[in-house]
């Protein structure tokens, strides 16, 4: 299946997804989680693959963020209707797939591309990463999980810290919060993903798909947290702070923020 956004490429019973918007430093729109939906599908439904590395385009991004240009204009309901069609179609979609997914985190990881590789099963982060949730400097908040997978990882005073800080840490910061599982120099970041994934492979997928629905099940309760961050994401579009924070954004200025 021809992809705009994405480049699917199997090597034995691994696949290697990689967002291609590398003048975009990989942004993700709707076009993109539609490709990565119907690509995941296909890859959990195929036999011959046990194991998916999601990755981005060049050495300066996984994944840069959610494309701004296209909500910066929405209304509540559009914003909640976003919020929650992007869950569904790639955040959880990820999370609760039968095959493992690998993060393979080359540069930035920001606001949904973190999110993104909150998602998946297991993360690993180039040396050059930079990792951060900036929401509220636009005046809204994470609105694909961040606000509930950041805090499984790494703590809720940890998760409040970095989503309040808006700020970015390094990998070896996130290595230190568990946020990572590993870090390596950049040139080792997919061997060392394709080491993991060659590992996972040799398994039982039966056995393996049995323990990541059983780990899952553990944070079951995650559901009414994830349907409160859709509902706050939705609530902060329309305000003045989200109209300020975007536009700054956009004008590449720094906001001013009065509250309202």
């Amino acid at each position: 299946m021809p992809y705009d956004n994405i480049v699917p490429e199997q090597e034995g019973h691994i696949l290697v997804l990689t967002i291609h918007r590398p003048e975009q430093l990989n942004a993700l729109n709707r076009d993109t989680i539609e490709e990565l939906n119907k690509a995941l599908a296909l890859a959990d439904s195929n036999k011959e693959i046990r194991c998916i590395i999601i990755t981005g385009a060049g050495d300066k991004a996984f994944v840069a963020g959610a494309d701004i240009k296209e909500f910066s204009n929405f209304n509540r309901e559009e914003a909640t209707l976003l919020s929650a069609t992007g869950h569904k179609l790639l955040f959880d979609f990820v999370e609760q797939m039968s095959k493992p997914v690998i993060a393979a985190i080359n540069g930035f990881a920001l606001g949904g591309g973190l999110e993104l590789a909150l998602a998946c099963h297991m993360r690993v982060a180039s040396d050059n990463a930079k990792l951060g949730l900036p929401e509220v400097s636009l005046g809204v908040i994470p609105g694909y999980g961040g606000t509930q997978r950041l805090a499984q990882l790494v703590g809720k005073g940890k998760a409040i810290e970095m989503i309040t800080h808006a700020g970015m840490i390094a990998a070896d910061e996130a290595l230190q919060w568990g946020l990572v599982n590993y870090v390596v120099p950049l040139p080792e970041l997919m061997n060392k993903c394709m080491e993991m994934a060659k590992k996972i492979v040799r398994c039982s997928p039966t056995a393996i798909s049995a323990a990541l629905h059983s780990v899952n099940a553990g944070f079951s309760f995650q559901r009414k947290g994830m349907e409160a961050e859709v509902r706050e994401f939705g609530r902060t579009f329309g305000t003045a702070d989200q109209i300020e924070g975007v536009a700054a954004f956009m004008e590449k200025r720094k906001p001013v923020f009065t509250g309202e």
